[in-house]
């Protein structure tokens, strides 16, 4: 039995995307000030390789990076460096002839305490500087190869949810109903991992919420919360069986490769109030407004002020973005994380840009029926948002396929 692990990274197909990405990367330092980045998060390592391994990679203002290598990852490709512990990295550089850095970029917000610690000891001569807020600047914007894998992601999610339906028996608890679609999900390729940035996003592979369960709120940063299961991880599905006149919000994971879609759905048991059919309908009219509204230069802060402005002339306000708690964002980035930049809220004045990946999911929680409303993940272009989950988004009764 081998005690290594050798590892596929750098293919010749993923080259010039590898590139593309260190270049963009290396632009944004040189604005910043910065001389060299020592990355070490998951989330980063993976951007940058294609795959994850135990190390470090460290980027040069010029030049290529090198791949720091701990056992029992292993690689011969060029720029792959074998080395014990992260102290040895100032070595390499001095035996490569590389200039030691002034200026380092580190992840302050990606990686813990004692890691940051012992990179610090790398350079000890050196400033150091957040570079979380670069990586995530730049992976904000994305290439057209994650664009082609999210939008395969998006198709392969929306052919699960077109199978969601027969997962539903009667009296079924919202749990059971969850975990066959989870079961689905990871029957159809879904990876099983929902990656999400910062440590108040915890959660399985998704969110499902019924009834009542919708308008409990959650610690959680999520849009909907629910109260959960169990204590431990207070946020989504209750256990109690779903009943007639209620609604059910699917909003499960959509990452197949590596990148992730964010998509909701509802459905009702039965037949639902109008007031709950009336506030469906206009979070489809809401995505229909945005989807001409965000145009890559447009403000964020628009697609916020102009889902609210439509909740408030049709009388939801009350019930938009949740009802006994509300958040104040309406979407999100998203790519190998679920909740990268930008965040799709009133106080950010950045500006779309062209190819960015947003989530919009402008919800509404209806007391004692339940919560309703669409998210479609988008990719934002100079003539507006393009879909890329572009499943049906009616809210119908559920079993209804099953009997037809």
């Amino acid at each position: 039995m081998t005690d290594t692990i050798s590892l596929p990274f750098l293919r010749p197909d993923m080259k010039s995307e590898l590139d593309l990405r260190v270049k963009n990367i290396q632009t944004l330092m040189g604005e910043r000030g910065l001389e060299g980045l020592l990355i070490g998060s998951t989330v980063n390592v993976f951007y940058l390789s294609g795959t994850i391994f135990k190390g470090n990679i460290y980027i040069p203002l010029d030049g290529s990076p090198l791949y720091l290598l701990i056992s029992p990852s292993v690689s011969s490709q060029e720029g792959c460096i074998k080395i014990r512990k992260p102290e040895q990295i100032s070595s390499v550089l001095e035996e490569k002839g590389i200039r030691m850095p002034e200026a380092v970029g580190l992840e302050y917000s990606d990686m813990t305490y004692s890691d940051i610690t012992r990179l610090k000891a790398c350079f000890p001569e050196a400033k150091y500087g957040d570079a979380s807020s670069l990586l995530r600047e730049v992976r904000s914007v994305k290439t057209a190869y994650e664009i082609s894998r999210i939008r395969e992601d998006g198709k392969k999610h929306s052919a699960v949810y077109s199978m969601i339906d027969k997962c539903y028996r009667e009296d079924m608890t919202d749990l059971e109903f969850q975990i066959e679609i989870e079961r689905l999900l990871r029957r159809e390729g879904c990876l099983g991992i929902l990656r999400a940035s910062g440590n108040r996003m915890e959660l399985n592979l998704g969110s499902l919420l019924n009834g009542d369960n919708a308008d409990n709120p959650s610690p959680y940063d999520f849009s909907m919360g629910g109260h959960g299961f169990d204590p431990s991880l207070p946020v989504g599905a209750d256990g109690l069986t779903m009943k007639h006149g209620t609604t059910v919000m699917v909003d499960m994971n959509g990452g197949f490769n590596g990148y992730q879609t964010d998509m909701t759905r509802c459905w009702m048991i039965g037949d639902v109030p109008e007031i709950a059919k009336k506030a469906h309908e206009c979070s489809r009219m809401i995505l229909r407004v945005l989807e001409k509204t965000g145009v890559a230069g447009a403000e964020v802060s628009l697609l916020y002020t102009t889902a609210l402005d439509i909740a408030k002339k049709e009388g939801l306000q009350e019930y938009f973005m949740g009802h006994s708690h509300k958040v104040g964002f309406i979407g999100h980035g998203i790519g190998i994380e679920l909740n990268e930049m930008p965040v799709i809220m009133e106080r950010n004045h950045s500006v779309l840009k062209e190819n960015m990946v947003i989530a919009l999911e402008p919800k509404f929680v209806i007391p004692h029926i339940g919560a309703v409303g669409v998210e479609n993940t988008y990719r934002v272009t100079a003539e507006g948002l393009e879909n890329l989950t572009t499943f049906r988004e009616d809210l119908t009764s559920l079993g209804q396929g099953v009997r037809e």
